[in-house]
């Protein structure tokens, strides 16, 4: 069993943002593998399915962006999982617009939404996708750039990109972490 978490904030005001791209691939990834992510609970809504033979529950926190471990602790214990099924996907300031990056375990980077599921989890060795968004522009400060919008640039990039990190979700799933960070993790 895999649990996907995507990070983001409920509500039309922030779909699409920046800090919504969790949300952005796992409901891409939800249609692309007919796993309708529509029941509510554990605050949030979530969705099971089969990726091939793979057990997969995936999970949107409607608790906002910085108390998102409330959501995935729920989760976690109901479902007796470990934190090696648990994935979590996330925008990062650090990587330029579209990387893709995977990591193991490790500190929160800055990002309240893991900062808030490491808290709630009381560890940090879970698996991350983070996707780049880029810094912002000189003068813009970092909390107001991942609330925004993505600029016209970015727009004409985002399918690529949510599509691509569709499918690195579903190589992480049927073939492992290895396999997923060699094909998706090459610079752009």
């Amino acid at each position: 069993m895999k649990i996907i978490v995507g990070l983001g904030n409920p509500g039309a005001l922030y779909q699409w943002t920046r800090h919504n791209i969790g949300f952005l691939i796992l409901d891409q990834f939800s249609n692309k593998n007919f796993i309708p992510i529509s029941q509510k609970g554990f605050d949030s809504i979530y969705g099971e399915g089969l990726v091939d033979s793979e057990r997969v529950i995936l999970v949107k926190p409607m608790t906002f962006m910085n108390r998102s471990g409330i959501s995935v602790k729920k989760i976690i214990d109901f479902f007796y999982a470990k934190l090696s099924d648990l994935l979590i996907i996330h925008d990062d300031l650090d990587l330029p617009f579209g990387r893709i990056r995977f990591k193991r375990k490790g500190g929160d980077g800055g990002h309240q939404g893991v900062r808030s599921i490491i808290n709630e989890l009381e560890d940090e060795n879970f698996l991350r996708m983070k996707v780049g968004i880029g810094r912002p522009p000189n003068g813009i400060d970092p909390t107001e750039y991942v609330l925004s919008r993505f600029d016209e640039f970015q727009k004409v990039e985002l399918g690529n990109i949510i599509d691509k990190a569709s499918e690195a979700l579903k190589v992480f799933i049927l073939e492992g972490l290895e396999v997923a960070m060699n094909r998706f993790q090459r610079k752009r």
